[in-house]
């Protein structure tokens, strides 16, 4: 095989080299995976970036060799220039000489199954618009009552015991429950849901039948809802004009649902150990001088919840960052390293308040089409439970903390807390509401990416009928009733607060009113 790199995969270093050490393989590349990588990857950026530069050769599961980019700008390039780099890829050229078995460990994450991360051009276009046309009906104002009512539920759990596991009793359930609900599948929530998503991209043994596990789940709502649409997110990809098939829908749900529940999820734990243990967010939200949002906008910076995206291909020989790029190769786009580039933080400590370059949600054409979502899950969720236990402590101390790691994620094993016992908090059991705004005309459609503007599709699309529905035209749903404004106002977005800290000289039942209503109890 033709390669950039200086060795063959599967070669084996000569004796008393230190190629033997388990964080290096073959021809002396540096490993991203195993216990350096998951122990300690801001160090193994740092050996890279000083031995190779702003791009680097590193070496995935079974020593395939790829490229990882830790430079802000070279990963910028990466992100948009699909002409270069593609996101197709059929075109790795280790799938395609065989290096690359089906069953390899991190299969769930690069075999190329027909949704929008996997193209580019028209055939992204199409289906970028389908999500983020569907995305743009979800009530945001109710998806966070929703958020503030399940927090609750799960604060509920232990608030009477005094002690609690913040990663397990509370960030790695909030964000399904959330999503289960957008989609429309709220019964289908439990924890084996949960462990499936996250065993399917730690490259494990399981990682397979896990990822099986959830396409299982999401087929039987497709089914449901090609025979009975709701307002909720399914239907509206089974029902959008760009006439998607089941397997589409399917794919492009189980997409979405594994990248929010993970980013979600691992952001909500990184913001909760900022705030017990690093002084400066802790004593900043207790005195009113940060908000949530705030605090989740710099663990976004210093703790991005993806520490890689796994991956484009390159489409041609090329360059990027001084390496010698061969067609077919496989490149990560790093986002941790990319937020610590110094020459964009020369100071690592410095308050990244207001600054919202980080690459945490990638970049491009394939930019997170669903961030909002998953900053309104943190904001809300830990708002709530701070709010529910104000005097959280840790209950280890912090060199005891563990995380495991893939080359996507650095997940928080668990985050044991102490508090004084509190009441469970009484809370509506009305079931789900309806989480869509005013439905939109169902005429003509235009792809709304956010991330550059697009020409409509050569065919026209217009009048094209729902799949589930051949020759009747989409049925329109009254919008939600909207909820009472008070007389105070709308709180701006975002605003999701603690009252007595936020804000100790205003009145308190104001304040408890606007919260009230605001967060949806």
């Amino acid at each position: 095989m033709t390669t950039p790199f200086h060795h063959e995969p599967g070669a084996a270093p000569p004796p008393q080299c230190p190629a033997h050490n388990l964080g290096v393989g073959p021809g002396g590349l540096r490993r991203l995976y195993g216990p350096e990588a998951e122990n300690d990857p801001a160090g193994l950026y740092d050996k890279l970036r000083a031995e190779h530069g702003t791009v680097a050769p590193v070496l995935l599961h079974g020593d395939v060799p790829a490229w990882l980019v830790l430079g802000h700008s070279e990963n910028l390039h990466l992100t948009r220039t699909p002409s270069q780099f593609s996101r197709d890829s059929r075109r790795w050229r280790a799938l395609q000489d065989g290096s690359v078995a089906p069953d390899h460990p991190l299969a769930p994450i690069f075999t190329w199954q027909p949704v929008c991360v996997f193209a580019d051009g028209a055939k992204h276009e199409r289906q970028r618009g389908a999500v983020t046309d569907s995305m743009e009906r979800i009530d945001t104002r109710g998806v966070r009552r929703h958020i503030n009512r399940f927090s609750n539920r799960l604060v509920n759990d232990f608030s009477e015991k005094g002690s609690a596991d913040l990663v397990t009793q509370f960030a790695d359930h909030l964000p399904m429950m959330v999503m289960c609900a957008i989609f429309g599948m709220p019964e289908e929530y439990d924890e084996r849901l949960v462990q499936a998503a996250r065993d399917m991209t730690r490259g494990t043994e399981t990682a397979v039948a896990s990822n099986a596990h959830i396409v299982s789940v999401l087929t039987r709502l497709v089914e449901r809802r090609r025979a009975e649409p709701a307002p909720d997110f399914a239907s509206w990809l089974v029902e959008h004009p760009a006439t998607m098939t089941d397997i589409e829908v399917v794919e492009h749900l189980r997409l979405i649902l594994i990248a929010a529940y993970e980013s979600t999820a691992n952001l909500i734990a990184n913001v909760l150990r900022m705030v017990l243990t690093d002084p400066r967010f802790r004593a900043r939200l207790s005195g009113g001088h940060m908000t949530v949002p705030e605090a989740v906008e710099q663990t976004l910076w210093d703790e991005p919840p993806f520490t890689a995206v796994f991956g484009r291909w390159a489409v041609g020989d090329t360059e990027l960052g001084g390496q010698q790029i061969k067609a077919g190769d496989a490149l990560l786009v790093g986002i941790a390293p990319a937020n610590t580039d110094p020459a964009v933080r020369p100071d690592l400590t410095a308050n990244m308040e207001g600054n919202r370059a980080h690459l945490a949600f990638s970049g491009g054409p394939h930019e997170c089409p669903g961030q909002d979502i998953g900053r309104a899950i943190a904001d809300v969720g830990v708002d709530a439970l701070l709010m529910r236990l104000p005097d959280l402590e840790l209950g280890v101390q912090e060199s005891e903390l563990r995380w495991v790691g893939n080359i996507m994620s650095r997940h928080l094993v668990e985050l044991p807390v102490k508090f004084a016992p509190s009441p469970q908090q009484k809370l509506d059991s009305d079931p789900l509401s309806v989480m869509a705004r005013a439905v939109r005309p169902t005429g003509d459609w235009e792809i709304s990416s956010p991330a550059r503007p697009v020409p409509e599709p050569a065919h026209s699309l217009a009048g094209m009928q729902p799949a589930h529905a051949p020759g009747a035209a989409p049925q329109s749903r009254p919008a939600p009733a909207a909820p009472p404004v008070p007389a105070t106002g709308e709180p701006a977005p975002g605003a999701a607060v603690i009252p007595v800290q936020r804000r100790p000289a205003a009145p308190a039942r104001l304040w408890q009113a606007v919260s009230r209503w605001w967060n949806g109890y």
